[in-house]
């Protein structure tokens, strides 16, 4: 039969401090010594306690939890992404709460429901659109939103990103560099920002060199419509001699059809670049040249804006564009004179 259930009074009266000073030690980020510290955590182990999140909650209006919401996981930023986004979190003394959604409107929107009827401190929305309605519901209801790796035309939206369109352009210039004249893009999807804004610079680059792009399409960061598009681009006499694909995930199924469906060589034939350096662009196996999403520096400043929106709901939304280096390496023809 169970015991009578332990609380932070009996805690309290075993470790001869009180009650407040087991709050506090339980509390993360509260001020307590470390001696009041041992004694309360000793006398918690010998009694059995744990403390009531929930209960408190509803003391401090604080679930001290975080929505994470996140689409295109096959994509193996994203994967990283997550991780460190919830060790930071749980380091601050907060708890991750994710679910999956789609760039499907209705079904992100579905997604943030559920988060809201969970009392989110807050929400990080990891490539995932908000829509209006929902983006003023939150904003009414206190809980602030932070767009990580995706932006939208919204000034109450925090959001942080590479600087995308930088990185697409200095993709261009080291392509041009390298004395491609033919050279094409397989997009991502046309609705996110991540993708309009590499592609932009990329053209941008292009024409400030007096090219433009002899090919184009839309694989909407799907690695199967990528190898798709790569078998019409690239099965003809006038196929492009170089491609920046919208993301690595991508890029990887392009070589995979160009090396061995159509039997061409990477770098030989075709040189292929990417964007995000994913640890499976290093492996010998693709080698592939990549824009690197500086991802620490992302998630850093992702919580650091919640964090400041959670400790003053008038601190002003932010928006933050990271610069990430070209990684050379043996995917594309290298320039003379270009190094990492």
């Amino acid at each position: 039969m169970m015991g009578d259930k332990v609380t932070a009074l009996d805690v309290a009266e075993r470790a001869g401090v009180s009650r407040s000073a087991v709050s506090r030690v339980f509390t993360p980020g509260a001020s307590v010594s470390k001696g009041t510290a041992a004694k309360v955590r000793r006398a918690a182990d010998a009694l059995g306690y744990r403390p009531n999140v929930l209960a408190r909650s509803l003391i401090t209006g604080r679930s001290r939890i975080v929505g994470l919401v996140v689409a295109y996981l096959e994509n193996q930023f994203y994967p990283e992404a997550m991780e460190r986004l919830s060790r930071e979190l749980q380091d601050r003394g907060y708890h991750v709460l994710v679910f999956m959604a789609s760039n499907s409107g209705a079904e992100a929107d579905e997604v943030m429901e559920e988060l809201l009827d969970y009392q989110v401190d807050g929400i990080i929305a990891a490539s995932v659109g908000m829509s209006n309605d929902l983006t003023r519901r939150c904003e009414a209801a206190g809980i602030p939103i932070v767009l990580f790796n995706r932006a939208q035309d919204d000034d109450r939206l925090s959001a942080v990103t590479s600087d995308n369109y930088h990185g697409g352009r200095k993709l261009a210039e080291f392509l041009v560099a390298g004395g491609h004249s033919r050279i094409a893009h397989i997009a991502g999807w046309d609705g996110a920002s991540t993708q309009r804004d590499r592609e932009a610079g990329f053209v941008a680059g292009l024409k400030a060199a007096g090219q433009s792009l002899v090919a184009r399409q839309a694989a909407n960061f799907d690695f199967e419509q990528a190898k798709t598009i790569t078998r019409e681009m690239f099965c003809g006499p006038d196929r492009p001699d170089a491609v920046f694909v919208a993301n690595d995930h991508m890029a990887f199924a392009v070589m995979d059809v160009l090396r061995f469906e159509l039997g061409l060589s990477v770098p030989g034939d075709v040189s292929v670049v990417g964007y995000d350096d994913v640890t499976l662009s290093a492996w010998p196996s693709y080698d592939l040249t990549t824009v690197r999403q500086p991802v620490g520096q992302m998630v850093t400043a992702t919580i650091d804006i919640l964090m400041d929106r959670l400790a003053d709901p008038d601190t002003k939304p932010r928006r933050v564009a990271l610069d990430g280096p070209l990684v050379l390496r043996g995917s594309a023809r290298i320039p003379k004179g270009w190094t990492s």
